[in-house]
């Protein structure tokens, strides 16, 4: 059974063949030395396909049998100085382990390998396994069952496409009592939980301000609730906390047979080996496309900083089927901001922190370059010249794709260098996490200790990623940290909970000079003030359409900034009702210039800049920029550097002709979708 595939524009086909001349992988009249040796197609089906045999000659009419045995002929054809091209017949590949790239599956000498979907076919690559053999369990509450066996295990089930929320309850902020081990029930309504089975299974989730957090339970005695550790003292620690959020906080009790009541809800019974599902109105489960994630990652793609992978592309593929299971282990998911977590025992947490740092503390700062980062489904990490065009990533655990995160967030142990990566006329949607995140947060990231740790020429171009960050809330459609040279230019992002394009990282704390701020915090006592600036330089957004973003969390906008990324520009991009900020120019922010864009419906402030406390942020300059919402704040023409003039307010059914001229050209087009 195949998982649902999202519909995507496809190249033509005489464009496509152009694109392989131009780039090598057919030889023209005229090829040089270079492409002496010919050009190499290997052909493989799916698993069980007909006439498919690894001991063939991997043709159209007698393809491989499977991917590994494709990725060795490639290997093999690699090693030998020509193009590669390995095409994936039309089905679903189920992927039992990653597959993993690296220097000896590079294209050698300038050529390319690439690996992408015949002509006509549509192959998704899957870590799932679908789900059948459904049973009515429960007939007075709806709720079926189906056997999975004990051996799987995931946070993510996807029926029809959709992800499945987990069973849950809502526990009111006035039925418990926080506490530096757990919390105590106040409600006699929940006494019942001190007898469900399986308690170190069910999780809190912590819907805050822009942090969206996930502990698990150790056990439940009376009314009193303990939690696992380290899981419970990193989400008590630090900002937008459990016990101290920035706003009204949500709490859900989740994943707990007893708490299967709603529609949608599902539950897994690993030690029986047994999924539970209710059924939205309308879905037959004899029909039911279900899906069940038994892997964390599907590519793994790295080298080493002596000798990357190279020379990668990766077209008309769709990677689907993962999960990711830390944040239902003892560490849970502490969530700080954009997909960053504290993860192990915090050695400079004292022992009051529960009062003491629930709103900051020295302690705290002493954790911030020791932050991990939430894992992709697929990874690129000290590589170079890698490409994928025409792909989809739906229905995956976390993250769609990680360029260049820190070690932490790599399957390789390797992380950053990533170079001359391209991402175009992609898909990212329907999955737990954000789409596309580049770059690290920890130091090697911004001052590295290896000039060939830079992330640098990343483009990401003509993509579409909406609808997802369906569990992790905190993440974005896309977010980079620090990049070198970085272009996100003509991608839609839409329906996102928290912020449609994120750039930047660290609060100003670690440009030049430091943050008056942060000296004022303490972090200084844990790291030095740098005198030279980080690698995040030369970033430009244009032409992008954001739009129905910041619906879910708070304290963010359209497209949203941090600390200080010299020569960057944000231009021509149309933000279209925005929950909260259109622009957001956070701690820090600085020589940045934002003109010709266009804001329509956003719920407050068109461009803000957080700007108190001893922030330095500044040197902006907005110009040309035209809005229906004439808010600004943090911004005033020839303070703190700040140039903003001529900017519009206008409204939405008279706008001018040159604003419909940036929203008619916003978002993907043909060209930037190649």
């Amino acid at each position: 059974m195949r998982p649902p595939i999202v519909s995507r524009r496809r190249t033509p086909a005489m464009a496509s063949a152009a694109l392989l001349i131009a780039g090598g992988l057919i030889a023209g009249p005229a090829a040089g030395p270079a492409q002496a040796a010919p050009a190499r197609t290997i052909v493989v089906a799916p698993t069980g396909a007909e006439n498919a045999d690894d001991r063939g000659p991997g043709n159209a009419g007698r393809p491989l049998a499977t991917l590994q045995e494709a990725q060795r002929r490639a290997r093999a054809a690699a090693a030998e100085g020509r193009d590669v091209t390995v095409e994936l017949l039309d089905g679903t590949y189920r992927l039992t382990e990653p597959l993993r790239f690296g220097p000896a599956d590079s294209g050698k000498k300038g050529h390319m390998v690439t690996w992408k979907a015949a002509r006509g076919a549509e192959p998704v690559l899957s870590g799932a396994r679908p789900v059948t053999g459904w049973t009515l369990d429960d007939p007075d509450k709806g709720v079926y069952k189906a056997q999975v066996g004990t051996d799987a295990d995931s946070r993510q089930l996807y029926v029809d496409g959709a992800l499945a929320q987990r069973a849950r309850i809502e526990l009111p902020r006035d039925a418990i009592t926080l506490t530096a081990t757990g919390f105590t029930l106040d409600d006699p309504d929940l006494a019942y939980l001190a007898g469900l089975p399986d308690q170190q299974r069910i999780e809190l989730q912590a819907k805050l301000s822009f942090t969206n957090r996930f502990a698990p339970v150790q056990r439940i005695s009376g009314t009193t609730v303990v939690m696992q550790q380290p899981a419970w003292d990193n989400n008590t620690f630090g900002y937008d906390t459990i016990q101290s959020p920035l706003r009204t906080p949500t709490f859900y009790l989740q994943n707990s047979r007893a708490f299967l009541d709603e529609p949608g809800e599902w539950y897994l019974d690993r030690g029986a080996g047994t999924v539970y599902y209710k059924p939205l109105p309308g879905q037959d489960m004899s029909r039911a496309r279900v899906e069940l994630p038994r892997l964390e990652r599907l590519l793994e793609i790295g080298g080493t900083y002596d000798e990357p992978a190279r020379n990668l592309r990766f077209e008309g593929l769709t990677f689907t089927g993962t999960t990711w299971l830390q944040p239902g282990t003892n560490e849970g998911y502490a969530n700080q901001q954009t997909g960053t977590f504290i993860a192990g025992v915090q050695e400079h947490r004292p022992q009051d922190a529960f009062t003491s740092c629930a709103f900051g503390c020295k302690g705290f700062e002493g954790a911030r370059n020791n932050w991990s980062q939430a894992p992709a489904a697929v990874q690129v990490s000290a590589a170079e010249n890698i490409t994928f065009t025409g792909d989809t990533f739906v229905n995956l655990g976390s993250v769609g794709l990680g360029i260049g995160n820190d070690a932490n967030a790599h399957a390789t142990g390797v992380g950053l260098g990533a170079h001359n990566v391209t991402v175009k006329g992609s898909t990212f949607t329907a999955s737990a996490g954000g789409g596309i995140v580049v770059g690290g947060v920890r130091p090697d990231a911004h001052h590295p200790s290896d000039p060939r740790m830079v992330n640098k020429d990343i483009r990401i171009s003509g993509n579409r990623i909406y609808s997802t960050a369906r569990e992790f809330l905190d993440q974005d459609g896309i977010f980079a940290s620090y990049v070198t040279r970085l272009t996100v230019e003509h991608n839609e992002v839409a329906d996102m909970p928290y912020t449609g394009i994120g750039i930047g990282f660290g609060w100003g704390a670690n440009d030049p000079g430091g943050s008056p701020e942060y000296i004022n915090r303490g972090l200084y006592d844990f790291q030095p003030i740098y005198d030279t600036p980080t690698t995040s330089s030369e970033v430009t957004v244009v032409g992008n359409h954001v739009r129905d973003v910041v619906h879910t969390m708070f304290d963010a906008g359209c497209i949203y900034t941090l600390s200080a990324m010299p020569r960057s520009r944000i231009e021509q991009n149309y933000c279209e009702k925005s929950g909260q900020l259109g622009l957001y120019f956070d701690e820090g922010s600085r020589y940045i210039s934002a003109s010709r864009n266009v804001f329509v419906g956003t719920a407050a402030q068109w461009a803000h800049a957080n700007n108190q406390n001893g922030n330095r942020t500044g040197d902006i300059t907005l110009t040309g920029n035209y809005t229906t919402n004439p808010a600004i704040t943090g911004l005033v023409d020839g303070e703190r550097g700040n140039t903003v003039r001529d900017n519009t307010t206008v409204t939405a059914g008279d706008l001018p002709d040159e604003a419909k001229k940036i929203i008619d050209e916003a978002g993907p087009t043909s060209k930037n979708a190649r």
